[in-house]
């Protein structure tokens, strides 16, 4: 054995050698003993020393270089790209905006680009909204919905200067205004003639009067009745009801208020400015937020959509709720590889048409494409026959005039997926026994709170904002304690939670890549970017900065950051929000073949269908289950507005 290790340039050890002994004798801990002593006796090393200090040195420079970048991106200021729009200029638009004889409330965008950045979201896109209609705009997360409607907006896409734009983006600041009279100073001129009536009142009653102050108040008194100005406390009153604002709510200022209330109140003030303009502007052309459901629970979704279904004026609106768009458009603009189709009609007639449309495209691309491949065929075979070169040169000319047809472009499938690698274990698994809870000793948000529920769980829970979901949530997951009663959690519940204010909870100075390291650290970049992509997260958006994502792309961020400890009962506060119609879907399927439990808040209609198999509803300080599902909760909800008189 001896003889075949030297032979094989090894050294057979006599007895074990306690390296630790040996190096503790070394005051310089960088000295490398292991491979002097690997060494035989006379022999020397074939590294070469110079070469090896020259790698070191070069390794050594790449990662100062590296931590160098990594300081400057996590020390300086974070700079997002900005969008920007053009638009190519029409002779004809301009003669006639300048001359006034522009009448038309149709609005018609045409031969624009917008971008991002260096990213292009439209090229030579064509927008035509005619009055009266309501659309809806549809279309993939990131592709720029929301964009548009700002370069709309801020009119950095030509729009006739007579026709007014809301653009309910901004919710309300906060001041010493009443609710109520911030929706009411929205319209300007019933305000403007308001304020007049008052001064020429209070001159006259002074003994300033010149004589003429009679005939103008005559003209005010006439105009005011023109634009049932008393009836408009009565109309403010009734949309501010319908999204959710009590009588005491309507009384309080707006500095009183949350972000999301102020929302509703620019919503409420949007709704509001729809006013028989006389001569000066028949009506008021509306751009609704984008995704205006967000904010609201199912009751003023209900109320919304019966409410905007008797507009009168022009809504384009960004939303993934379904049935909102079923019950509110009249057609869809559908947003996909840099170009605008209009489809007429709801939702549903919208998916029909495509499918139908993009079947027949691909027919008519392969049937063309068979057609060329016979030509080319004939071409190819009598290009060097003499006798046939005319013909050949009239199927070359018949190729080259042919349009160029192109494939169906197939968006990629949404695929979402929970890791479920647990181990099955008996109810209880949570539950609440009894409970009471308050903020405050004289609000009492829960009283006598019984719930429960366990691995094979589908909950959703509903009820108005403020009716105490989320606080439910919160003392389901522990981070609540009750006033009275007992919260039971099985020793090895394992909870996912996703707040509705998920982007509050994520760095947004740092890539997707670089949260998952930071948060869940041990792993190769390779694992976070396939976690990531199980999400849509993939490819260049993994490593851009979180705060440059779309609110649907850091929803997905958000997700991947959720299921990354494998937990086995997952609580989801508004998951839907900022999600396109694809990634909803896929959530939802995700959601159904995942074996753990599943608690979650959500105003999405048709998600709730798709998931839930229970239905709680949060109301008057308990929780009641609801038997005969959403139906029944949104029948109940018709008949409130119908007694309440909010329709």
């Amino acid at each position: 054995d001896e003889g075949r290790a030297q032979r094989c340039g090894q050294v057979l050890l006599n007895a074990p050698i306690q390296l630790s002994q040996i190096t503790d004798g070394y005051a310089d801990a960088s000295v490398d003993l292991l491979p002097g002593l690997l060494l035989k006796r006379g022999q020397t090393s074939m590294v070469d020393a110079k070469k090896l200090e020259k790698a070191e040195a070069r390794l050594k420079a790449k990662q100062d270089k590296r931590m160098e970048r990594d300081s400057l991106k996590s020390s300086g200021p974070l700079v997002l790209e900005e969008a920007s729009a053009s638009q190519a200029a029409s002779k004809k638009e301009t003669r006639m905006e300048s001359s006034g004889k522009n009448k038309s409330y149709d609005v018609r965008i045409e031969n624009f680009d917008v971008s991002f950045g260096e990213r292009v979201l439209l090229a030579g896109a064509d927008l035509n909204l005619a009055f009266g209609r309501r659309y809806g705009l549809v279309g993939r997360n990131g592709l720029g919905k929301t964009t548009l409607l700002k370069m709309i907006a801020s009119r950095s896409l030509r729009i006739p200067s007579h026709i007014s734009i809301l653009h309910v983006e901004q919710e309300v600041a906060g001041d010493e205004t009443p609710a109520l009279q911030s929706v009411l100073e929205c319209d300007t001129m019933r305000e403007s003639l308001l304020r007049e009536e008052r001064d020429l009142t209070a001159k006259i009653n002074a003994g300033r009067g010149e004589g003429t102050e009679g005939a103008r108040l005559s003209d005010i008194y006439a105009k005011l009745e023109e634009i049932e100005a008393d009836k408009a406390p009565a109309r403010a009153s009734v949309i501010l009801a319908g999204l959710g604002f009590n009588v005491k709510m309507q009384q309080q200022t707006t500095k009183e208020f949350s972000g999301g209330w102020r929302m509703r109140l620019a919503l409420a003030r949007a709704l509001f400015a729809r006013l028989p303009f006389s001569s000066i502007l028949t009506s008021v052309p509306l751009s609704l937020p984008s995704e205006p459901t967000n904010m609201l629970d199912v009751r003023a979704i209900l109320w919304l959509e019966t409410y905007l279904q008797t507009w009168q004026s022009t809504i384009l609106v960004v939303s993934h709720d379904r049935n909102f768009l079923n019950a509110v458009a009249t057609d869809i603009i559908h947003l996909h590889s840099q170009r605008l189709d209009t489809y007429r009609g709801d939702f549903e007639n919208f998916m029909k048409i495509k499918e139908e449309r993009l079947k027949n495209q691909q027919r008519e691309y392969e049937a063309q494409q068979q057609y060329r491949e016979h030509i080319q065929v004939f071409i190819d075979r009598f290009r060097y026959n003499a006798n046939r070169a005319s013909q050949v040169q009239s199927k070359l000319k018949l190729l080259e005039k042919l349009p160029e047809l192109k494939p169906v472009d197939k968006e990629s499938e949404v695929i979402m997926k929970f890791p479920d690698g647990f181990e099955k274990f008996s109810p209880p698994i949570l539950q609440l026994d009894e409970v009471d809870f308050c903020y405050d000793p004289s609000h009492y948000i829960f009283r006598s709170l019984s719930v429960s529920a366990d691995l094979e769980s589908r909950i959703c829970v509903v009820g108005e904002n403020g009716a105490g979901k989320s606080t439910m949530l919160k003392i389901l997951m522990g981070e609540l304690a009750p006033v009275r009663g007992i919260r039971h959690a099985h020793r090895n519940l394992k909870i996912g939670y996703f707040s509705q204010h998920h982007v509050d909870q994520l760095d947004l100075n740092i890539s997707a890549v670089e949260l998952l390291a930071r948060k869940f650290p041990g792993k190769t970049e390779e694992e976070y970017r396939h976690h990531l992509g199980s999400y849509g997260v993939s490819g260049e958006l993994a490593v851009r900065p979180v705060a440059s994502l779309s609110g649907g792309q850091k929803s997905r961020v958000a997700f991947a950051q959720m299921t990354m400890s494998c937990p086995n009962f997952y609580i989801l506060d508004e998951p839907t929000n900022h999600l396109d119609m694809e990634t909803i879907e896929a959530l939802a399927k995700a959601l159904n073949k995942f074996r753990g439990g599943l608690i979650l808040v959500s105003h999405d209609e048709r998600f709730i269908r798709l998931v839930c198999q229970e239905l709680w509803v949060c109301e008057n300080a308990t929780v009641t289950r609801i038997e005969g599902g959403f139906d029944q909760y949104r029948d109940i909800l018709k008949e409130q507005f119908r007694k309440e008189g909010f329709l």
